[in-house]
């Protein structure tokens, strides 16, 4: 496992109990205390603070808009693309069946294990301490945010665009899976019978995949 030096240099805070860092760290396939219960303690947290930037960042947003940016910043993929970003599947602490299985590189694992670091921080020097590491994570996808979007993901944009035409709802089918456990690729088709639309997207989950297509189809609608 790499030095966690640099991880403390990532995230701005150095732990004055190392023990809570090598604890959020540690898989529950490796040993015992293991990083589940950080886990837990961690995506409160985290959920009350990423609530709070957007609150203080967007005064213009109403509930609704502001709980889709909240569910899409603390979804699992995003969770795991900022802790690829800190090489913390290289930190990790697996199992030999995990490791060998690619345990380090799957976005559940790594997004359980930002939470946990998460939540260690907040053990380790409390609320504060813990937003400001947060903050400091999503200061780059805060400031991508475009206020004036709608916020929603694409099957739920798609949905609300067929249903204000009083059109049916999609269909979408699994077409194909690919690649090793830890890496799959999966191709989904996206079907609206009424307008003669058949598109398909690639994704690293049968949800991204969706989500992909999804977003063909209204590119499509949109070109007609």
């Amino acid at each position: 496992m790499k030095s966690a030096e640099r991880l403390q240099d990532a995230l701005g805070h150095r732990f004055s109990r190392a023990e809570l860092l090598s604890q959020a760290l540690t898989h529950r396939s490796h040993s015992s205390p293991h990083n589940e219960r950080l886990e837990f303690l961690g995506d409160s947290v985290l959920n009350c603070v990423v609530a709070a930037l957007l609150f203080e960042r967007f005064p213009g947003l109403r509930e609704g808009e502001l709980s889709r940016q909240r569910a899409n910043l603390v979804r699992q993929d995003t969770l795991a693309v900022i802790a690829q970003g800190l090489d913390l599947g290289e930190r990790l602490r697996l199992g030999e069946g995990e490791l060998k299985s690619g345990g380090f590189r799957r976005p559940s694992i790594l997004a359980d294990g930002l939470e946990a670091v998460i939540g260690a921080v907040f053990l380790d020097a409390g609320f504060d301490a813990a937003s400001n590491v947060v903050a400091r994570l999503y200061r780059p996808l805060l400031e991508r945010i475009d206020p004036n979007a709608s916020g929603k993901d694409a099957k739920t944009e798609l949905q609300e665009l067929l249903q204000a035409r009083k059109l049916a709802l999609p269909n979408y089918t699994l077409l194909l899976t690919e690649g090793e456990a830890h890496a799959q690729t999966f191709q989904v088709e996206c079907v609206i019978a009424e307008l003669a639309i058949r598109v398909t997207g690639l994704g690293s989950s049968r949800r991204n995949a969706e989500q992909a297509a999804a977003k063909s189809a209204i590119a499509e609608i949109a070109s007609r």
